[in-house]
């Protein structure tokens, strides 16, 4: 499994008083770091799954530091909405944060934005030689019978 895009320090430095505050366990009060760390991971799955309409997983593990930060910010975003529900104490706020992180993300996913891969890290579209049938992400197939009616079935030249 891919590592998540943001991590429980980070969380903490950036939402100390709320991710305390929402992330209380029930019993003892104080802050569950089992739940966070799951939901930072489960914050991260759904970044993945909404970029991959336009980045591989390749790409996504070599993304610049620029970009790496704004994907943190959105993986937080997430994860803290996420975090609020585990523990039945989302509001508003907290929910349309999740709402913009995910437009965003979408945005970026249909071009509208576009994340910084660093260069040398990309990995090279497979060609006939090396996929042995296998298409890459962007890859066009063409597949058609071969034509009944042409130069060569008329006697003329082809």
């Amino acid at each position: 499994m891919a590592a998540p895009f943001a991590t429980l320090d980070q969380l903490a430095a950036r939402h100390p008083a709320e991710l305390t505050l929402l992330a209380a366990d029930e019993t003892t009060g104080l802050r569950d770091d089992g739940r966070v760390d799951a939901a930072l991971r489960d914050a991260s799955v759904e970044v993945r799954s909404i970029l991959q309409a336009r980045y591989t997983p390749a790409d996504l593990g070599a993304v610049d530091e620029g970009s790496a930060e704004i994907l943190a910010v959105y993986t937080m975003d997430i994860a803290l909405y996420r975090v609020a529900l585990s523990f039945a104490r989302s509001s508003d706020r907290l929910k349309e944060g999740y709402e913009n992180a995910v437009k965003r993300l979408e945005a970026i996913a249909s071009g509208k934005g576009a994340l910084a891969i660093l260069p040398g890290t990309a990995v090279p579209a497979p060609t006939d030689a090396d996929a042995a049938g296998e298409i890459g992400p962007n890859g066009v197939v063409i597949d058609v019978p071969p034509r009944i009616f042409s130069r060569a079935s008329f006697g003329g030249r082809s």
